[in-house]
């Protein structure tokens, strides 16, 4: 079990999807858990049920987009837990067009939040991590970083390969002020965005493609990657690409 206990970890897209399963497992053992969402009501939801179990964990709104909204909300976090140990960079968009179709104003969009909402999340945390000696930063990548397996993906490929590098010159800015800094890089996980794919056999099959393990992630599976490196455990680890993906970049 990674030890997360006395951490406090700041969750962007914290309330949905594998943002929530991030959350409920960090809270779960034992860290202060800042849910950071554009969703107020799931947000909320989510802290009150933790906060009702007898976990550590608050909702911040956040647009990523916005580096305003990041500066208010690292401000809050800090008045509250005086600290920040952890942040994953989770928050992000998919969407699938064929190039013809693909305007530019979406290109821009998915860039503008899975790119540099990531980019403003590293930035807003990093003066707060130097100054209490280190850090870890978590991004959210995806096999869309390593394979181009489907039609249609052009923007979300290009933002999650600019995240993997990304990831690298941040780390390479911050490993002097003890601040680490990963990216994680999921295969198909199974969560409510991807629900409505595995409604249909044949689109499954097309996700799945080259899964050795002939399934998708449970949404945990992932949050228990990132768990560990969160944890001190991965101490000697910076600028790495964590891959979990059921061997699906394996062939």
């Amino acid at each position: 079990m990674s030890k997360l206990g006395g951490k406090v970890i700041l969750i962007t897209g914290g309330a949905q999807g594998l943002g929530e399963a991030h959350s409920r497992l960090f809270a779960g053992r034992g860290a202060s858990v800042v849910i950071a969402d554009i969703d107020s009501i799931a947000g909320l939801e989510l802290a009150q049920e933790l906060t009702a179990k007898g976990l550590v964990a608050s909702f911040q709104k956040l647009d990523v987009r916005d580096g305003a909204n990041w500066a208010q909300v690292v401000e809050d976090v800090m008045d509250r837990h005086h600290r920040i140990d952890a942040l994953v960079n989770n928050a992000g968009i998919y969407l699938r067009a064929p190039l013809e179709d693909l305007s530019s104003k979406q290109f821009a969009e998915v860039m503008e939040i899975n790119v540099n909402g990531t980019f403003l999340g590293c930035k807003a945390v990093a003066p707060i991590m130097r100054r209490l000696g280190g850090g870890v930063i978590v991004n959210t990548g995806s096999i869309a970083a390593l394979v181009a397996n489907l039609d249609g993906e052009v923007a979300y490929c290009a933002s999650k390969g600019a995240i993997k590098m990304l990831t690298k010159a941040v780390a390479s800015d911050l490993a002097k002020y003890n601040i680490r800094v990963n990216s994680v890089h999921p295969g198909v996980v199974q969560t409510p965005m991807a629900a409505e794919f595995f409604k249909n056999p044949e689109l499954t099959r097309e996700l799945l493609g080259t899964t050795l393990m002939k399934r998708a992630a449970a949404p945990a599976e992932i949050s228990e990657a990132i768990a560990f490196l969160i944890s001190d455990s991965a101490s000697f680890m910076t600028g790495s690409d964590l891959v979990v993906d059921g061997g699906f970049t394996a062939v």
